[in-house]
């Protein structure tokens, strides 16, 4: 009985959880607040796989997933360019960011390291398939890479420490 009893509170957990962090991700995409204003030619960088990563370090490899599964949606059904309207590209890395930055965390228990390949998953997996599928060529796929992926990466850092330490510290 006390098995069951915490399997149950588990799941409750884990589906509410995955619930948040889904509707966190589309108000990010539907509001500014996904996207932060940064000096480079993209002049902004986007917060939406942070959910996906948050969900991984502290509830999983399935939530992570889950999550950017729905910024993968999300991207696909507001696509703003040909690039985001492929669905391999809108959805497929996103949906890595949960399993990437789980493995991390797993291996390392740093939110920071976890957080950072998460955002290189995104970024690199978005970019080599842009690539890869003559969206664009790869001299301005490196471009992005190097001015907009890491100012995505060192807020990614930043937020996701914050809020997953101060998440497991209410836990207690």
């Amino acid at each position: 009985m006390k098995t069951e009893l915490t399997v149950n509170r588990r799941y409750t957990r884990t589906l509410t959880v995955s619930g948040l962090l889904g509707a966190l991700s589309i108000v990010l995409g539907m509001t500014p607040l996904g996207f932060i204003p940064v000096p480079t030619a993209a002049g902004h960088a986007t917060i939406m796989h942070v959910p996906a990563i948050l969900g991984a370090i502290l509830e999983g490899p399935m939530v992570g997933t889950l999550t950017g599964l729905i910024f993968g949606l999300y991207s696909l059904l507001r696509a703003g360019s040909a690039l985001f309207a492929d669905p391999l590209i809108a959805i497929g890395p996103r949906i890595l960011i949960g399993i990437v930055t789980y493995g991390v965390y797993r291996l390392t228990r740093s939110e920071a390291l976890a957080a950072a390949c998460g955002t290189l998953t995104n970024t690199a997996g978005v970019m080599s398939l842009a690539v890869l599928r003559g969206y664009m060529p790869a001299a301005a796929a490196w471009m992005v890479v190097f001015t907009h992926g890491i100012p995505e990466m060192i807020i990614a850092v930043a937020i996701t420490v914050t809020i997953s330490r101060a998440l497991r510290k209410s836990r207690r």
